[in-house]
Order: C-alpha cells, then structure tokens, then sequence
C-alpha cells in the first residue's frame, strides 16, 4: 500500500482517475513505473513511500539526479545508473552482495511502460528538466551507435578497448573478489560443501583430462586471462602458450609464472588469438572468451581453433550461453553498456552446429555448468562483501557497487535458466573423417 500525502490510489495502483487529480508524488511515479502490489518497500527524498512497511527489502531515492535517470531510461539500465551513481540505495542488503534484495526486487519490477495519460501526468509531477538526459555516471561505457561509430565491431582494435574496459579495472579489485586463484570464469564444485579454490582446481583439473593432456604436451589456451590454465598445465609438463588481450592480466600472469619457477614451460603474450602463429598443438582450450568473439564470428573462431590442432588434437570450448538458440542474441541495456560491451550469447545448439559446419571436427561430448556458476558468482561476492572497504578504495564505490551489483544479477539469471553455462569438447579428424579415442569418456566428471 501506497503513503500519500493526499489521497492514495486504489489497491496501490494508479489509475486513470488518480492520474487525472494533482501531481503525483515520487513513490506514485515509482510504482507506476515498477507495477503495482510490491512487495518490496519504496521511500524517496520527498517524503513519500510504497510498500509494505515491514518489507525486509527496498529501494531507496536519495535524489533528484536519480529520478532523472530512472525516467530518462526507464528499467534496468536506469537503474544501475542511479545506483551505481549513489542516487538509489538498496536497503536491507549489503553493496557488495544485493542478492537478497535483488531476489525480492525481481518479483516486483515488470516496468510496464506506463500509459500515454499516466506518462504525461509523470511529466507535469516531476517537471520538465527530469526528462532532460544528463550524462550517466562514468563506469558505463558508449551506446552501441556510438561504438559502431567509432570502429568496427569486434575488430581487434574495437576487441582490445572491449577486453580493456572490463578486465583491465584493477588486479588488486581482481585479487579481492576471486581470491587466490585469479580465475574469472565458471568454477566446478566437486560437492556443495566445497571451497571456491577447490572448485576453481577442480575445474582446470577436469579441462586438463577432457582434453588428454600429459607431460610433454603442447597447449594453447586463448583468452587466458591470469593465466589460471597455463599454470595448471604448466605445471604438469605441459608446455603452455596464453594469450590475452588485457595487458594487466598477461602482465599478473607473467609474473605468476615467473615466481613459479614455470618459464621454461608456461608463457602469457599480450596478444589478439588470431595474430598466433604457433600451430600443431595438441590441444586447444577456450575458456570464457567466446561470449565477446560475436555469433557471426564463430565459424572464423572456431576454424582457428581447428587450424592450429594437430590431427587428433583436442579442443574444449567453456562459454556462457542462452538457454535456447533465438535470435536475440545481444545483451541486455545493462550488460551491455556496464559489464560487457559488444558481447553476443546464444544457445549451446547453435554453438555446436556452428562448430561442426567447418569440417574437419568432431563434437563429443557436451555438458550444462549452470549451477555451477551460479555458485561461483555467490563466492566472489562474498569476497566483495569482505573485502568491501578495500575495494571501495582501490576502484570508487561507484565501480564496486557496480560489481556487487553485476554478480548478484547474474548469479539470480543462471539460478533462473536464464543463461548457462557450457564445455563443448571436440576433437579433429584425419582426411578420412578418423579418431582414436576410448569409446567411453576417460575422465571423472
């Protein structure tokens, strides 16, 4: 139920005739914007609220730039605006971990463009300088016209300054929030019990065996990242090559691998996959790169991969994907323009078809990690949360309220099947179509 300062609309809900009657306060405009029946409560720096009073959760409206966002990007992009701004506070949840209130927040926000009359009753409430935008806080990056603008997508060049933007935060941000391991990537719980650094062991440990590695090996592992998977091998004799685009993290993993005692076997180059000229390995490993790649790329990302095999050689591919193969494949306002620029997620059918239409490779074996991550996201923001005051000075509450924000949201979309994640493990062929491999799979799961 709605706190008004003069009447309150039916049931919590505006309607035509309490649109048509004086202005409407901020919590009427926020529900209308939000649906009505929350069951999270809404206050706002007018004095105003919605909701119930005993909700555990709510949102709320510290000031005016905030409305201006929230009405000038209406749903999830406005939001992050005005909360990675300080503008809108989450109540009853920590920065560093809102999963609870996003929770309660998701059975509510249905952002139903309010009608004609509602939207112009909203305009003559608030004035006419809300609906006026104003620049967006300085973690987001440029709309897509403007990035398209100034280079072609997934470009190497337009692909570095994408790698750049989010990977290239900090690598002490990065310490606080994976922990040990470095590993920015869906980890494999052995058991619900388990650690995160267990599970991120557990994960490189079961891509190692998929893909039949054994000392004396040669593996290329493309978007490494800090170099995670090179170092695991690397350890275990096989001579490893990483590449990535982020010069902090090949300049993090350099120095991993030096202090290691790994550089006769493990390098980390600063470099685009596709300028590799190295070939004949026997095995490559794609770990969490194929989101930023673009769907109309793969046949080109997947024909590398081939091309730089030995016959018989083996290649595993992990990437988040859509839960079916549609053709919306483009992130949403908010990812887009706050975690990850340009990327592109489809389903793991359309990943395997496009992956067996270049000849020459042999899908075997595939399998959903979803849970997984979702877990995995829990375990990084419970880093967050306790490394909170540390992080705020390293990167700006802005940018770690945006991180805690971002797991959260995705650690409920993996929970809800809303995207998953996927190893899709492959192996070339000879010219007459042959492999050798057992005929059962050879690793424990």
């Amino acid at each position: 139920m709605t706190t008004y300062k003069d009447s309150a609309p039916t049931n919590g809900v505006i309607t035509k005739t309490d649109a048509t009657q004086g202005k409407l306060n901020l919590a009427q405009v926020f529900e209308s914007i939000m649906g009505g029946n929350l069951n999270i409560r809404i206050t706002a720096y007018d004095g105003s609220s919605a909701g119930p009073e005993d909700a555990e959760f709510g949102l709320n409206l510290k000031t005016p730039r905030g409305t201006t966002y929230l009405v000038t990007a209406p749903g999830d992009l406005g939001l992050a605006r005005a909360y990675v701004a300080g503008d809108l506070e989450l109540i009853g949840a920590h920065p560093g971990d809102p999963y609870g209130a996003l929770q309660a927040l998701a059975s509510d926000l249905e952002f139903k463009r309010p009608s004609p009359l509602v939207l112009a009753q909203i305009a003559r409430s608030l004035g006419i300088e809300h609906f006026k935008p104003i620049a967006p806080p300085p973690q987001e990056a440029l709309p897509r016209w403007r990035r398209f603008a100034e280079g072609l997508r997934h470009s190497k060049a337009r692909d570095a300054e994408v790698i750049h933007y989010h990977y290239d935060v900090s690598n002490t941000f990065y310490e606080w929030v994976l922990g040990p391991s470095m590993t920015y990537t869906c980890a494999v719980y052995p058991d619900h019990d388990a650690s995160l650094e267990t599970a991120q062991d557990n994960k490189y440990r079961l891509i190692f065996d998929k893909l039949r590695l054994k000392a004396g090996d040669r593996l290329l592992d493309i978007g490494c990242g800090w170099g995670g998977m090179v170092r695991y091998a690397a350890r275990r004799g096989v001579k490893v090559l990483g590449v990535t685009l982020s010069a902090e993290q090949a300049e993090w993993a350099q120095q991993a691998i030096i202090d290691e005692g790994l550089s006769d076997l493990a390098e980390v180059r600063h470099s685009d996959y596709r300028d590799v000229p190295e070939a004949e390995f026997d095995a490559v490993s794609s770990i969490g790169l194929t989101e930023h790649i673009g769907v109309g790329n793969y046949p080109a990302y997947f024909s590398f991969m081939r091309d730089k095999l030995r016959v018989g050689g083996m290649l595993l591919n992990h990437c988040i994907t859509r839960p079916d193969n549609g053709k919306n494949m483009r992130a949403g306002s908010f990812i887009d323009r706050y975690v990850f620029p340009d990327g592109e997620l489809t389903g793991s059918g359309k990943i395997i078809s496009k992956l067996q239409d270049i000849g020459g490779v042999e899908v075997i074996h595939e399998e959903n990690l979803r849970y997984h991550y979702a877990m995995t996201l829990r375990d990084w923001n419970r880093n967050l949360v306790e490394h909170w005051d540390e992080a705020v000075a390293e990167v700006g509450e802005g940018t770690a309220r945006l991180w805690g924000l971002y797991m959260a949201g995705c650690r409920i979309g993996f929970e809800r099947d809303i995207v998953q994640l996927h190893h899709v493990l492959g192996v070339k062929l000879d010219a007459k179509g042959r492999q050798d491999l057992p005929l059962r799979p050879w690793w424990d799961a």
